[in-house]
Formats: structure tokens, C-alpha cells, sequence
């Protein structure tokens, strides 16, 4: 029996040393996209309201009245009753494949799913109905994870099926099979895959869509999309309008639209409201950014270490006092910022997995921080009147103001 074991033992430890010599210098782990798949009849007939459920992996959020939206990456929006901040509920599952933004504009939500535009009645938030399907109304909504090495778009059949989305798992893989050139793979990958009295709601500062009185603006990777929606149940698809590229957020401020992309961030006229013009931009370099702006200043998240481009994070304050000539003044180091608001004279960080961090903006040359809440992950945030959304992962997290700080009144976890 001793002998048994002992050969046991040398041949697992020999198992070890081959695979050690083998794995020495050749292999490497990456973060690998996987294409969530979907054939297009399904797709067409996928839009359904059920029960509550839980969320694997929680995206934007988006407030309306006593209503908290919150997409669930790829899959749709839960919806919760937020009537009672400190014990809010879920209350249904609105099932949208491909989904990441939604707007509301009064009691009608506007949702993208994949590159149609999704429109549902929800003035009886316990029987939703969807109104209406704009097919391929936004051409260019195709959504890939930035933060990865490798996408596993090989395989994907474009003449039956539609990919919805992508999930990310790390993978040891050999390196010299490993192709790294990044802006080769995403180029084949895209040329595979084809304030007035109706209330509206308020958005985070990763949105992608926004809605200014009778139009709703909807940004994907190279073009903002612009609908007249005076009629609510019957938007009307204009002209698109040419941005860049990497375009990733949009933030609204009167006649002006702010778009955040890797690159900068720029602004836009829209004075005449189907046809947003360019002022300026501000060039940052390329990184991950959503931009806010309250009355002089645009306040930008730059996150660096990924497949953005930038190696370091920050926040950068940029003077916008003269529109035409957006200029940087102060730089503030970050550890991997995502979203940010602002709230009269506060300033709110989601500072990634180094927490919340809430500022006094009134000098912005040496903002001074009121709170850090640590220990928890943070993506993007809503200042309403009275209270402070944040999201994180798989968590609502609410905060009531006071003077100098905030204070946490809830946790809602999501899952």
C-alpha cells in the first residue's frame, strides 16, 4: 500500500514538472470575449416582460418618477420601485436582447437592442407593452468590450444569427497562437457585423442616449443618431449625424451636447435640433471617458491599464467658459475611474473598485474630498434633488446629502 502511494505521488509530481516545463515562458492568461449568440427569428420575438430575477451583471441606471431602471448587460432592464428610498423593491424584467441604454420621455421608454430602437408604453409600470420596433435605425450600435485581449468572433454565423452581446472569461493560452494585434481583429469584426412640460427621466454620465425636449439623441461608436419623438409613440429616424470614432457617452447642457469618446471629448450645437453641429473639442490623448459639465467646467474620467490606450487614470477639469476653445486646468490622479456627477458645489467619482469619492468642487484648482467609501465597486451615479444613486456590482447603493458629505441610507443588492 505505502509503495501505491508512493508511486502515485512521483507521477503526479512528475505531472507537474512536465507541465511546468511545458507552460515555462509559452503560455500566458488573457481575458477572452466570448460572442453571446442569438438566431435572428428569436431575436426579433425576444422583447417580453416577466417577474423579477436576478442580476448577473449590472450596467447603467436610469431614473424616472419613483422608477429605477437598470440594465442588465445584454439582456434587458430590471425595474424597481424607488417610491420608499431606504427599502426599494424589484418589481418586473423587461427581457430586450442586446440591450445597454434606455431613456424615458413621458411614460414612454426608448430602448436600443442591438441596432433597432425599441419603444414601450410604461404608463402602467405593472403591464408594459411594447408600441413599436424601429429596425436598424442604429447602424452602428455595436457594442465590444474594450477591456479584453482576445474576441472569439471566428465562428459566428452572420447570415442566421446576431450577436447580442459578449461575455469575458480568462483563458491560458499559447502565446505565439495568440493574435495581439488588436486593431486588426476589431476592424474584421466590423466589417462582419453589419426640457419642455412632458416629464422626462435622468440618466448616468455613461449614457448613451438623451433626450432634449422633442429629440432624442443616441450616440453609438462613430455617429450620434437623432429622432423626433414629439409624436412619443412614433419616433421619426432622421439624418445621422458623423461624430468621430469611439464615441462612448453623451451628457447635455441647454442647446450643447458633450460626447465623450476615447479620444476627447466634444461638443455640439444644437440649436437647431436635427442638425447637431460641432463647436469644439478638447483632445485627451485615448482612454475610457464619460464627461459631465456644470456651468464653467467639463469634468472628465480618463481610465487607463486596457485596451483603451492610456496607461495612467485621472481626472481632468477642463475650462469651458469660452465654448469655442474648451482648454485643460487641472489634472487630479485617479486608480480607474468610471462614472461622475456633480450636485451644486459636490463632485462625485465612481473610482472602480477604490470606491465612491465625493468632492467640494468650489475651487477646482484644489478640490477637497468630503467622503471615500472604500471596500466596494463602483460604476456610475445619479445626483436626483434629494438623494445620490450609485451603482456597483450587482449593488443600488442610495445616499442622502448633508452639508459637508453624504451618508448612505441604503443597500439593494441586485443579484
Amino acid at each position: 500500500m505505502r509503495r501505491t502511494i508512493l508511486l502515485m505521488f512521483m507521477l503526479t509530481a512528475l505531472g507537474f514538472v512536465s507541465c511546468n516545463e511545458e507552460d515555462d515562458g509559452k503560455y500566458a492568461e488573457y481575458l477572452v470575449a466570448k460572442p453571446l449568440k442569438m438566431s435572428k427569428a428569436d431575436f426579433k420575438a425576444a422583447i417580453d416582460v416577466i417577474a423579477p430575477i436576478p442580476m448577473d451583471e449590472s450596467g447603467k441606471i436610469y431614473v424616472y418618477g419613483d422608477y429605477i431602471f437598470v440594465n442588465e448587460k445584454y439582456k434587458g432592464v430590471h425595474v424597481l420601485d424607488n417610491s420608499d428610498p431606504k427599502a426599494p423593491k424589484k418589481i418586473a424584467f423587461i427581457k430586450i436582447p442586446g440591450n445597454v441604454d434606455v431613456s424615458v420621455k413621458g411614460n414612454y421608454l426608448y430602448a436600443d437592442s442591438i441596432t433597432d430602437l425599441i419603444v414601450l408604453d410604461i404608463s402602467d409600470i405593472n403591464n408594459i407593452k411594447t408600441v413599436n420596433r424601429l429596425e436598424n435605425v442604429l447602424r452602428d450600435n455595436v457594442i465590444f468590450p474594450f477591456e479584453v485581449d482576445i474576441y472569439e468572433w471566428q465562428d459566428i454565423d452572420y447570415e442566421n444569427d446576431i450577436v447580442i452581446g459578449w461575455e469575458t472569461v480568462k483563458e491560458r493560452r499559447l502565446i505565439e497562437e495568440v493574435q495581439v494585434d488588436f486593431s486588426r481583429e476589431f476592424d474584421v469584426m466590423l466589417a462582419n457585423a453589419a426640457q419642455n412640460s412632458t416629464p422626462t427621466g435622468q440618466g448616468g454620465s455613461l449614457a448613451r442616449f438623451k433626450i432634449v425636449n422633442d429629440y432624442l439623441y443616441a450616440v453609438d461608436s462613430h455617429n450620434i443618431n437623432v429622432f423626433n419623438i414629439e409624436d412619443l409613440e412614433n419616433p421619426k429616424d432622421l439624418d445621422d449625424v458623423y461624430a468621430g470614432f469611439d464615441i462612448e457617452t453623451i451628457f447635455n447642457r441647454g442647446d450643447q451636447l458633450f460626447l465623450g469618446s476615447m479620444r476627447g471629448m466634444y461638443i455640439y450645437d444644437i440649436s437647431s435640433p436635427a442638425t447637431p453641429s460641432l463647436i469644439s473639442e478638447f483632445e485627451h490623448g485615448t482612454a475610457c471617458d464619460p464627461v459631465v459639465v456644470d456651468g464653467d467646467y467639463a469634468y472628465v474620467t480618463l481610465r487607463g491599464g486596457n485596451m483603451c490606450g492610456a496607461t495612467e487614470s485621472g481626472l481632468f477639469i477642463v475650462d469651458i467658459s469660452d465654448i469655442s476653445n474648451p482648454e485643460l486646468v487641472k489634472t487630479y490622479p485617479m486608480d480607474g475611474p468610471y462614472g461622475l456627477g456633480v450636485k451644486d458645489e459636490k463632485l462625485f467619482v465612481c473610482d472602480g473598485s477604490s470606491g465612491l469619492k465625493v468632492y467640494d468642487k468650489t475651487n477646482v484648482q484644489n478640490l477637497v474630498q468630503l467622503n471615500h467609501f472604500k471596500d466596494i465597486d463602483t460604476f456610475d451615479v445619479i445626483p436626483l434633488e434629494d438623494n445620490l444613486l450609485m451603482i456597483g456590482e450587482e449593488v443600488l447603493y442610495q445616499y442622502e446629502y448633508l452639508e459637508n458629505k453624504i451618508r448612505l441610507i441604503s443597500t439593494f443588492k441586485l443579484d
